[in-house]
């Protein structure tokens, strides 16, 4: 019986080619032109090496009408049909109890091959018949091989000939069994973390030269997996429904050392709601049996992660964005972590009903966590609550304790909230870097030329455009939370300060233009100290906001008086521009007198960077009502 289900379990294999083949046959001749997968490698790795026709039925294949012609017919039917008489003999004949529909319905497609041997090729209802998957809609050979797959599997459990560290195992050399522990040491240390899902079950034998190590990864029929070792090369063929969970497989091997060949995708009628499902072959070469052992480790440890993974993702999906939902999940991984705990706490309503004990008024129905605390922290808290969950369920703990943590843990993060001021500093970061690029432009002068100026009034409108979108990302979140006004009305100043900014490189770019080409150096002069003046006071406006982030009623007192300080730079930089901006009117009237278009754009750009400089005074204070109200203070 060993023997027979080692064989078996080998026909299997061959079977679920032949019908990929097929699929890919179809799918070619309905597109000619599309490049065609090498299969050499498939095929010797299930023994089918010389068996050349199977290559040449994907290439041949064609439809006529409504009719796949095959060439080969006759020889694949027969290669379906001894298959299948192999993978069917230890259920059917070998005298143990199975279930009874599984002979009638291999005797029914054994009829039905003998009956099909005339034919020329494959109607498409006849395809789909073969190959869909879809049980709502009848029965059909393919899924009279995974259903005969999965009762090979349950018995290739009772027939084993011994329990090796909790897997199933027969006819295997001794040398396979420091191979085996390897795998299910791996296994052991994370499989806690699926608490009481079905999976991971392990079964191993022998075959030739292949140690064949198989483990139950859950109940989905598309969602298998297949590990092979030879020699010091570990393989591992992976398919899944889902293209993000595949992604996110591969990543977590790719880390350890395997090399992935991932094939275009499959599709298979009845499954996946008839999208393409995803297939890739992983291999490792181990140097020494000390490599060989750590990478069969490292693939046990992982498995337990793809339980549920899909269904982790969809609900983080309701708290962060689909990029962050993936990170968490691979940063949960890595720590060994796991998110089964985090599911069974209650998953995304474990976290909306911490929003609205802890603030109702910060969270609203429908906000998602990011847009409340900004995606740097909702990932972080979403982390510590993922670590949270695990070690108090695998504690065996209550799970209204994890939801206990979940309040205290998301009342300190919105103690220490920021995100109103990351939109801050990154609107400064533009200001500050329009002021840059607008005294680097003076201080070269005429050195800069047409095509240069150009590009640099192109790239000054895209900073103050990209300034404006993070004030009116500040006016939706206003209309949302009240909160947020004091932040939109500091942010509508600061905005005031980009315009004039985009302003003035627009008409210090007119004055690189004919006739002017350019400015004399004395007004070029006191127009860069206006400028040089007006970004040291952005600089400080920017270590006002990052020290203005970390103020609070329990901050040290230096940083209060700090913050001070530098806003009252701000102040005495904004008088100092009041002085240099008469100094430039009487420099330009002395010295551009007799050129009415010089005159007048140099006046302009004078007060256009000076009106840059009241903005920030208005920024300024603006910035100092909200420090007082966040640290309790009147103004």
């Amino acid at each position: 019986m060993p023997a027979w289900v080692q064989a078996a379990l080998l026909a299997n294999d061959r079977l679920k080619l032949y019908l990929t083949m097929l699929q890919s046959a179809a799918q070619h001749a309905g597109s000619p032109e599309a490049p065609m997968a090498d299969w050499g490698r498939e095929l010797a790795q299930a023994g089918l090496h010389e068996s050349g026709w199977l290559q040449d039925l994907v290439k041949t294949a064609y439809f006529d009408d409504r009719t796949l012609i095959i060439p080969q017919l006759g020889q694949l039917l027969d290669a379906l049909a001894a298959d299948l008489s192999i993978m069917a003999r230890p259920l059917c004949d070998g005298g143990r109890e199975s279930p009874p529909d599984l002979a009638v319905r291999r005797d029914k497609w054994l009829q039905q091959f003998h009956a099909m041997e005339d034919d020329e090729g494959l109607t498409r209802e006849s395809l789909a018949e073969l190959t869909h998957g879809n049980r709502k809609v009848g029965d059909s050979f393919h899924i009279l091989v995974m259903d005969l797959h999965k009762q090979l599997n349950a018995m290739a459990g009772d027939i084993a000939t011994e329990s090796l560290d909790g897997a199933h195992v027969w006819q295997i050399a001794d040398a396979d069994r420091p191979l085996i522990r390897a795998f299910m040491r791996g296994l052991h240390r994370t499989a806690p973390l699926k608490f009481s899902h079905p999976g991971l079950d392990t079964a191993v034998t022998r075959s030739g030269a292949r140690l064949l190590i198989q483990n139950d990864i859950g109940t989905n029929d598309v969602h298998v997996l297949v590990i092979e070792v030879e020699k010091h090369t570990v393989s591992l063929t992976y398919s899944d429904l889902h293209a993000g969970r595949f992604d996110f497989f591969r990543q977590m091997l790719e880390e350890v050392g395997f090399e992935w060949n991932v094939f275009d995708p499959m599709t298979t009628d009845g499954l996946n709601a008839g999208m393409p499902y995803q297939v890739g072959k992983a291999t490792l070469k181990a140097e020494d049996d000390d490599t060989l052992a750590a990478g069969l480790e490292a693939v046990g440890s992982r498995i337990v992660f793809v339980i549920d993974w899909n269904r982790a993702r969809k609900r983080l999906q309701n708290l962060v964005r689909k990029p962050q939902a993936v990170a968490i999940l691979q940063r949960s991984s890595k720590e060994e972590w796991g998110h089964m705990a985090w599911l069974l706490a209650g998953g995304e309503r474990l976290v909306f009903n911490a929003m609205q004990a802890v603030d109702s008024e910060a969270f609203r129905v429908g906000d998602r966590l990011d847009e409340v605390l900004g995606e740097s922290s909702a990932t972080d808290f979403l982390l510590e609550l993922m670590r949270i969950s695990s070690v108090i369920l695998r504690q065996q703990q209550p799970v209204a304790l994890v939801a206990d943590e979940a309040r205290m843990l998301l009342a300190r993060v919105l103690r220490q909230r920021t995100f109103e001021f990351d939109l801050l500093a990154e609107h400064a970061a533009y200001c500050h870097a329009l002021a840059l690029a607008l005294c680097d432009a003076l201080e070269n002068g005429t050195a800069v030329d047409a095509v240069q100026s150009d590009s640099l009034v192109s790239r000054a409108k895209t900073w103050e455009r990209q300034a404006d979108h993070l004030l009116m990302d500040a006016r939706q979140r206003a209309e949302r939370q009240t909160r947020w006004m004091p932040v939109v009305e500091l942010l509508a100043k600061a905005d005031d300060v980009a315009d004039a900014l985009e302003e003035a490189f627009f008409i210090y770019s007119m004055t690189l233009a004919e006739p002017l080409s350019g400015l004399p150096a004395p007004v070029n002069e006191v127009l860069r100290q206006l400028a040089d003046t007006t970004l040291a006071a952005i600089q400080d406006q920017v270590k006002a906001i990052e020290i203005a982030r970390h103020v609070s009623e329990r901050s040290d007192p230096a940083d209060g008086e700090l913050f001070l300080q530098t806003l009252w730079r701000m102040l005495r930089a904004e008088r100092r521009c009041d002085e240099l901006s008469r100094l430039a009117r009487v420099t330009i009237v002395r010295t551009l007198h007799a050129s009415p278009a010089g005159l007048h754009l140099a006046s302009e750009l004078a007060t256009t960077i000076e009106k840059a400089s009241d903005g920030l005074l208005a920024a300024g204070y603006a910035l100092r009502q909200m420090v007082f109200t966040k640290t309790g203070m009147s103004a």
